[in-house]
């Protein structure tokens, strides 16, 4: 039995308003940041509590034989495993994550990360789009299926609690659930983005991660500022060796080894994404008047937003505010540098490269250090199976009336890496709701909830499609 793309979108939008934003806005209430913004998460309890709120919410889906368990061991982030046995026995798995960034400054007045606001079509609060919505929407894919009589492949649900940190638990849970999980022929992933609302887009690529606190430290205690000329700021020994890896005036990243050749279907993706976006390849950014990209050429941006080494400042310490900058020379300078990595470069090896790179021969003899978190490894997507691709230009043109779009993405999903080397016959379906001005991790987060109806028919048509491939 075939699907029904209009009977699947009217369904999907009766559980989205009726039950998915309700539930939505109740998660966005809770600051479940991610362990490393919360060291203390589990005496808090938010994670915890958005994992009894998504799980109550599963236990009632009217699909058969559907199994929720909450997998928590040796004190470790918890881990939902759902199960809807479906027909036959290929494996179908759907993954998504509970956990979220930190609240960020910058929200508009009436809006903030754990104040639920719905404005016309946008759900405004942190973590809905990023990605809360992936249980409500994996699981209202299949009962949507089931409430038509369509047959589907036996599907997993994953959906974890550590993303945001590196997704350091997952390994384990994978490996201690493999039996359980077994081999996906398909794996859909409901963490990544959309460059417009009007079309189903695919992520083809993501890239690597490395993540670390530079300190730089020269002075036992901060002195008086009439020392300078004398003592060397921290600050500019810093801006001197971040100079090691980037250039200051382009932004390139200078060492050769944090480089990779871009494969050649990437580069045709980028062109034709640059050409069905025009001029609005810049819209998803909220610059300020008069402010201009890096760069000019749309392709280049897109190839350099998805597959090209970049730096990013994310945190400091050691600076105080400006109204209590006094005339001191501060002992320290401490970074945090968020270096995106190309997909398919060693994400470790890259690590002990840039540490290398920033504590060998320090200015001044100054004390320097480089603390890395767990390297995250990119991803470059194998090529679509023809059912899979036939299946997502049906379920866009069905969906949204357009085209399926595919291309590279600028963020990291970790998780996608390690399944892409533990099942490398798998096909990959990796898409999502953020898309522009959705502004995930920043303020103003928001869930744009038509596009969050249609991908969720258009995974239940790509679940049915993958069962009659079959």
């Amino acid at each position: 039995m075939s699907v029904d793309a209009g009977k699947t979108l009217a369904f999907a939008a009766r559980a989205w308003e009726d039950s998915i934003v309700p539930r939505l806005t109740e998660y966005i209430a809770l600051p479940a940041k991610s362990p490393m913004f919360d060291p203390d998460w589990k005496a808090h309890g938010h994670i915890d509590r958005a994992v009894a709120l998504i799980t109550a919410w599963c236990r009632q889906r009217a699909i058969e034989g559907l199994r929720v368990e909450v997998v928590e061991r040796d004190g470790r982030t918890p881990l939902i495993l759902m199960e809807a046995p479906g027909a036959g026995d290929r494996t179908v798995l759907l993954y998504g994550h509970l956990d979220k960034q930190p609240e960020m400054t910058g929200w508009e007045a009436g809006l903030g990360p754990w104040t639920p606001v719905r404005r016309g079509d946008n759900l405004y609060g942190r973590g809905a789009a990023d990605d809360g919505y992936a249980s409500f929407a994996a699981l209202t894919a299949i009962e949507a299926l089931e409430a038509q009589g369509v047959p589907h492949a036996r599907c997993v649900l994953l959906i974890e609690a550590c993303e945001e940190s590196g997704s350091y638990d997952l390994p384990f849970y994978v490996d201690a659930l493999r039996d359980r999980i077994g081999t996906p022929e398909l794996v859909v992933c409901l963490d990544s983005g959309c460059a417009t609302y009007d079309a189903l887009w695919g992520t083809t690529s993501l890239r690597g991660i490395v993540n670390g606190v530079l300190t730089v430290e020269l002075l036992t205690e901060g002195i008086h500022s009439g020392a300078s000329g004398v003592i060397p700021s921290t600050f500019r020994i810093a801006r001197r060796l971040l100079s090691r890896l980037e250039d200051e005036e382009t932004g390139a990243i200078r060492p050769r080894e944090f480089h990779v050749e871009i494969p050649p279907d990437r580069v045709e993706q980028a062109r034709a994404v640059a050409a069905r976006l025009g001029g609005d390849v810049l819209e998803r950014f909220p610059l300020v008047p008069g402010a201009r990209a890096a760069l000019a050429d749309p392709v280049e941006l897109l190839l350099a937003n998805t597959w090209r080494p970049a730096l990013g400042i994310t945190g400091a310490a050691g600076l105080p505010l400006p109204r209590d900058g006094g005339n001191v020379l501060r002992p320290f300078t401490a970074l945090k540098l968020s270096l995106r990595l190309p997909p398919t470069l060693d994400a470790r090896a890259a690590a002990a490269r840039l540490t290398a790179l920033l504590e060998t021969d320090p200015p001044y003899g100054a004390r320097v250090t480089f603390a890395t978190e767990h390297p995250g490894g990119g991803w470059n997507a194998p090529p679509l199976s023809p059912w899979l691709a036939e299946s997502v230009r049906a379920a866009s043109a069905s969906c949204f009336g357009k085209p399926a779009m595919f291309m590279g993405t600028g963020g990291s999903i970790p998780f996608m890496a390690m399944l892409g080397a533990r099942f490398p016959k798998a096909q990959f379906l990796i898409t999502g709701v953020l898309g522009p001005g959705s502004n995930a991790h920043g303020p103003n987060e928001f869930l744009h909830v038509p596009t969050g109806i249609k991908v969720t028919a258009c995974v239940a048509r790509v679940v049915a499609d993958h069962y009659s491939a079959g």
